[in-house]
């Protein structure tokens, strides 16, 4: 805690009546030089305490924002799942949560089906949030190439043709798979013991494309909060739509699409949520695009037949 600066003793004058007339000027004039230093001195603390007075309100003007931010009411994420003639069926983030609730006319017509909003306690609409990319997906994008090329692995000449004609072929001649009428494959799946090369394989493939490269590992997809990881795999998709033809490289798939169990543990079931995601994004109602996907996995026998 800062103590006050103390005053400076203030300076007395005593002229003794028996003093010459010289002896008096030279008393008031050491007086004067007297006055004048605890003058400066008043000065300088006076210039302090202004200095001081000026942090302290910035203090409190701090504070004071501080207290207005804890008194006001907690906003949270939720998706607008569909708009009914005068309401909004609203889906609250981690707890999946549904809610009907009213909206001003004027909100009302800047809101349409899957934008994100910020909601309070009660559920009513703050604000309108942009439609952002996850940052993590924005993360797995690969912005420099990696040094493998295809002549670099020995021994898998098979495989490297079958993964070329399967991830390279469509994306670079889309036009051979319409002149025969059939669809290109989803992708890839690699699989074999550890150290056989899936992951060099993957890394030549990201060298010797033109697309976008997306690299993640099935783990990264296994989020504490419930729809994290259906929402992380979306945003992923989403990602690699925006830079077409792109290439999403899944590493350790069997993290989150082992078979599915009857198991009630809620860590399961959204393991399983986003394994669905993923199977949703792969081969659902919308159409791929230029996207190919590499999978790899040392655990085949673990995978689920949806997968497959």
């Amino acid at each position: 805690m800062s103590h006050s600066p103390s005053l400076p003793d203030r300076p007395t004058l005593d002229l003794d009546p028996d003093m010459s007339e010289e002896e008096r000027l030279a008393a008031l004039r050491e007086h004067f030089i007297d006055v004048s230093q605890v003058h400066d001195e008043l000065a300088d603390q006076l210039e302090d305490a202004r200095s001081r007075q000026s942090d302290l309100r910035e203090e409190v003007s701090d504070l004071q924002e501080e207290n207005e931010a804890l008194k006001t009411s907690s906003l949270y994420i939720a998706t607008v799942e569909e708009l009914t003639d005068d309401q909004v069926l609203l889906k609250q983030h981690g707890n999946n949560q549904e809610v009907l609730t009213d909206v001003s006319p004027r909100l009302y017509q800047k809101l349409q089906a899957g934008d994100r909003v910020a909601i309070n306690d009660s559920f009513a609409i703050q604000t309108v949030l942009d439609q952002e990319t996850d940052a993590r997906a924005q993360a797995m994008e690969i912005s420099e190439k990696p040094e493998v090329r295809y002549e670099d692995i020995g021994g898998l000449e098979e495989q490297i043709q079958e993964v070329r004609e399967a991830v390279e072929d469509p994306l670079t001649n889309p036009e051979k798979f319409q002149q025969v009428g059939i669809e290109p494959p989803s992708g890839v799946l690699l699989y074999g013991p550890p150290g056989t090369g899936k992951t060099m394989m993957a890394k030549a493939v990201a060298n010797q494309t033109d697309a976008t490269f997306i690299k993640m590992a099935g783990s990264e997809l296994v989020q504490k909060f419930i729809g994290e990881g259906a929402r992380l795999v979306r945003d992923l998709f989403e990602l690699a739509a925006e830079r077409e033809p792109a290439i999403i490289f899944i590493d350790e798939i069997d993290a989150i699409a082992s078979k599915r169990t009857e198991s009630k543990t809620s860590g399961d079931a959204e393991v399983q949520r986003t394994m669905m995601q993923l199977l949703s994004e792969m081969d659902g109602f919308d159409q791929r695009g230029d996207i190919s996907i590499i999978a790899a996995t040392n655990r085949f026998d673990m995978l689920d037949r949806a997968i497959l």
